[in-house]
């Protein structure tokens, strides 16, 4: 071969070798960066050092970049368990890896301190001089001695008094005056128990049945109205309520029913107890000597009263409660005595008020109705309710357009009252009357309120 053949062949074989050193240099551009990065190649991750275990360490961190968290790779021998195809397989990293203990330090070295010496008792019961704290918690005791007190003032005409002030006003409770803390003359709503006596004669029964429209139009449409009547026995006709219409049906029902008769005993002619007579002698056989025992009757007011008090005192205590009578005032043959229900009415600031009719009504009749007789019980007590309760003595109605009047001025001396408080002074015990007396700095007017009152036992 020539010479300048033979340069030309080493040449070329220069140059092919330097070109393949140029492609190789490429090919392991990046795998040198990676390198100089942290990573490892796979051949270096599947080679263990000596000394160590199966899993991979990784190399030191590169002061370029933070090395990334190593990732534990996934066991291909673990088969996933049945019935859950669905759900990842858990990273062995996952499961917490038991560690070294370490050192601890002196504080926790320490014991804890010792607990307080615990005393138990048995179930449902109380360390002696020790409260319940629970009960101490959820109780609360409040001693209640607040008394209001309804008045109403007139003039010498009976007219309303408005437009007082607190100051002309004086209280006094068992002789000690006391100091007001609350007053108020705005109108209260009524809770009104309406008993009506059908065993009054029937002439004036009958006179009370035209007049109950305007019963009716004296409440408003605020209050609550239930009706009761007596006679022998006491009876609810209707429920309290605020509806004057199914008020209006329950009075119109009470047109049907009929009085007693006040008339003479029959003792002689054809309706006579011995019958028809010839030449005085009777029909069909010897004479009998008539024998005249009036039936005993009963008016039991006094239970009556006491039906409705006990209903009233379940009304709502922001409401004033009011007992209204339509009768004759006879009282006979009750189980509930006076002196009981008066002290329930003093207890629950229950007001009577009472229309008085027939035989109740006469000039001078009061006066002997106060008087009790034994085994005739009373002819008309009703003022000694209305006395003690509100302090109002006109009463007396004969006509059927005073009967209508009374109602109204009923019900809205009843409604517009002055209204006093105060907090007593001294207790001299939950169950000892308490007697009251209003006195108004004004001259020539007449002032009504209750005599007295007993106060509420305190709740246990």
């Amino acid at each position: 071969m020539a010479p300048g053949n033979d340069r030309m062949i080493r040449r070329g074989l220069l140059a092919n070798v330097v070109a393949c050193m140029a492609l190789a240099t490429l090919f392991a551009l990046p795998t040198m960066r990676a390198q100089s990065n942290g990573s490892q190649t796979p051949s270096q991750q599947t080679q263990a050092q000596p000394g160590q275990t199966g899993q991979d360490i990784p190399d030191a961190p590169s002061t370029v970049q933070p090395p990334p968290a190593p990732k534990p790779s996934i066991p291909a021998s673990v088969p996933p368990s049945p019935g859950r195809a669905n759900e990842p397989i858990p990273f062995p990293g996952d499961a917490p890896q038991k560690q070294q203990p370490e050192q601890q330090s002196d504080e926790e070295k320490q014991p804890p301190p010792p607990m307080p010496p615990i005393e138990t008792v048995p179930p449902g019961s109380t360390p002696k001089n020790q409260l319940n704290p629970k009960e101490d918690l959820y109780k609360l005791r409040v001693n209640v001695n607040f008394v209001q007190i309804p008045v109403t003032v007139k003039d010498a005409n009976g007219r309303r008094v408005d437009g007082l002030l607190p100051k002309d006003f004086t209280v006094r409770e068992n002789g000690k005056t006391q100091t007001l803390t609350y007053f108020t003359s705005d109108p209260f709503e009524l809770s009104a128990a309406v008993v009506l006596d059908i065993g009054m004669a029937d002439v004036a029964l009958q006179k009370v049945n035209q007049t109950y429209s305007a019963l009716v139009g004296a409440f408003s449409p605020y209050d609550e109205v239930a009706l009761y009547t007596y006679s022998s026995t006491v009876s609810q006709v209707t429920d309290f309520t605020r509806k004057p219409q199914q008020f209006t049906a329950a009075l119109n029902e009470m047109k049907l029913v009929r009085g007693r008769n006040n008339g003479p005993p029959v003792l002689g002619g054809p309706l006579g107890p011995q019958g028809p007579t010839i030449s005085g002698i009777p029909v069909g056989g010897p004479p009998v000597q008539p024998v005249n025992t009036p039936p005993r009757e009963a008016h039991v007011l006094n239970d009556a009263i006491l039906r409705a008090a006990l209903d009233l005192s379940k009304r709502e205590r922001t409401r004033r409660k009011v007992i209204f009578v339509i009768s004759d005032g006879r009282e006979m043959g009750s189980k509930a005595s006076y002196r009981d229900v008066l002290r329930l009415l003093e207890t629950r600031d229950i007001q009577v008020r009472a229309v008085v009719v027939d035989s109740g009504a006469l000039p001078g009749f009061r006066q002997v109705g106060k008087i009790h007789l034994p085994g005739q019980g009373y002819s008309n007590i009703l003022p000694k309710y209305v006395a003690a309760t509100c302090g109002e003595s006109d009463l007396d109605r004969l006509s059927r357009n005073s009967i209508e009047d009374a109602y109204a001025q009923i019900t809205n001396d009843a409604r517009n009252q002055y209204t006093l408080g105060y907090t007593p002074k001294a207790n001299p015990g939950p169950s000892a009357y308490r007697s009251i007396e209003v006195l108004v700095d004004k001259r020539g007017l007449k002032v009504a309120a209750m005599d007295g009152y007993y106060p509420i036992p305190a709740a246990h």
